[in-house]
């Protein structure tokens, strides 16, 4: 711990400066010569054309609709959702397979960028509903119902985690030839059947879901090759914290902005905020609590009574601290924001701040400065304090998870 601290306050290295140059690089080129809007007039005819041509298939694949069908589908769709994921990574943290958690954690918010990148780059819509039957049992499908189609990031999760999974099974457990193909065939039917599911329910269509199945295949194949790479920065890099934070922000800036608004954007500030939550909290905790040593669940250190207890206090733990870091950040942001002379407004979160009608893109006079100068070379004029909040309420939340809930943990012998 005292080693990955010490190297947390180093200088940038010549990499990372040149990770980031060429991040903010890619943020200006992007805007300079708009090239969102070039590549979505490329590609967005030829997608919105394919998916109304297979509205037909969809119809003649609805017909066999039943109650089952529809619930199986339904509940097969949560379990490879962005809740389940959410709900099952920090059981993973705690039940000792620190590594595993920490690359799932990681690529679930790098596949999910990028598949929300290509979404809103593309902007294609989702089969037409009606006539297309379209089945929204849970929120979190509602709110998906509300992005642009290509691609099914449902497929595209599958594919990365249920591969990746299979990989670390793989790669440090003894397996046969029958352990292997029995893997493989559960992996692969997972990713058939979430692509089924997708057009049964009337989210996709079947080019939403070739498009998120090979996209996954692209990104799944990088991680594997990267992965290792990124753990031991992670656990014993130098200036970890404050490169990841740089890049969390120009990620942020170099998000493309859709045809019209969708939750894609807070999504993968969601996401973003939990990979540095994660990031952060493992390079203090790293040998105190995420090392090799670390107890795992059914050991002798770690029984499953213990491990019960663990999720009880954890799960309560992380909530609390998710509410008391929005409420914190709502109070805060705005207050730095002003000071540091940045323009700000809210959606959502801080009613005081909802821009009006007219003039919502304009700043402040009196809050010129120095750093509004420097934000002034970005497209925007004035920036959501809301992507700010959640950036802080889900960092929060994770730091809590590899962080404040072992120590937690450490107190009450569990």
């Amino acid at each position: 711990m005292e080693t990955a601290a010490a190297a947390g306050g180093a200088g940038l290295t010549g990499w990372q400066a040149a990770a980031l140059s060429g991040a903010a690089g890619w943020v200006w080129a992007a805007s300079y010569f708009d090239l969102t809007r070039r590549t979505r007039a490329l590609a967005q005819p030829w997608v919105t054309r394919r998916v109304h041509a297979e509205t037909p298939s969809i119809l003649r694949f609805q017909r066999m609709q039943h109650k089952l069908l529809d619930n199986f589908f339904s509940v097969l769709s949560c379990v490879v959702s962005v809740p389940f994921y959410t709900g099952f990574l920090p059981l993973l943290f705690w039940s000792g397979h620190g590594k595993l958690a920490r690359q799932m954690t990681l690529l679930m918010a790098f596949s999910d960028y990028l598949g929300n990148v290509v979404k809103d780059v593309v902007s294609a819509p989702r089969p037409c509903s009606p006539p297309v039957r379209r089945v929204t049992a849970t929120q979190d499908e509602k709110e998906h119902a509300m992005e642009y189609g290509l691609p099914s990031s449902h497929a595209l999760m599958t594919v990365c985690l249920m591969g990746y999974m299979l990989h670390y099974v793989l790669t440090y457990a003894a397996c046969d030839g029958f352990m292997i193909a029995i893997g493989l065939s559960l992996a692969f039917l997972q990713v058939i059947l979430i692509g089924i599911a997708r057009v049964y329910l009337g989210m996709h269509s079947l080019t939403d879901v070739i498009a998120g199945i090979c996209l996954g295949i692209v990104i799944l194949a990088f991680w594997l090759v990267v992965d290792d790479h990124v753990d031991a920065f992670i656990v014993s890099g130098q200036n970890v914290t404050f490169f990841w934070a740089g890049l969390s922000l120009l990620l942020c800036f170099a998000y493309p902005v859709p045809e019209f608004p969708t939750p894609s954007f807070e999504f993968h500030t969601a996401f973003t905020g939990v990979a540095f939550g994660i990031v952060y909290g493992i390079q203090q905790t790293y040998l105190r609590f995420h090392g090799p040593d670390a107890p795992l669940i059914l050991s002798q250190q770690l029984p499953l009574l213990a491990y019960v207890g663990r999720v009880l206090v954890g799960i309560t733990t992380i909530l609390i601290v998710k509410s008391c870091s929005k409420a914190l950040s709502k109070w805060l942001l705005p207050v730095m924001c002003s000071t540091l002379g940045i323009p700000i407004i809210s959606s959502c979160y801080v009613p005081t701040l909802k821009a009006p009608n007219s003039g919502s893109g304009k700043s402040n006079p009196k809050q010129a400065g120095y750093l509004q100068k420097v934000f002034s070379l970005f497209p925007c004029k004035a920036y959501d304090v809301d992507t700010g909040i959640r950036f802080v309420q889900y960092a929060g939340l994770a730091w809590s998870v590899v962080d404040l809930v072992p120590v937690i943990f450490t107190h009450l012998n569990l």
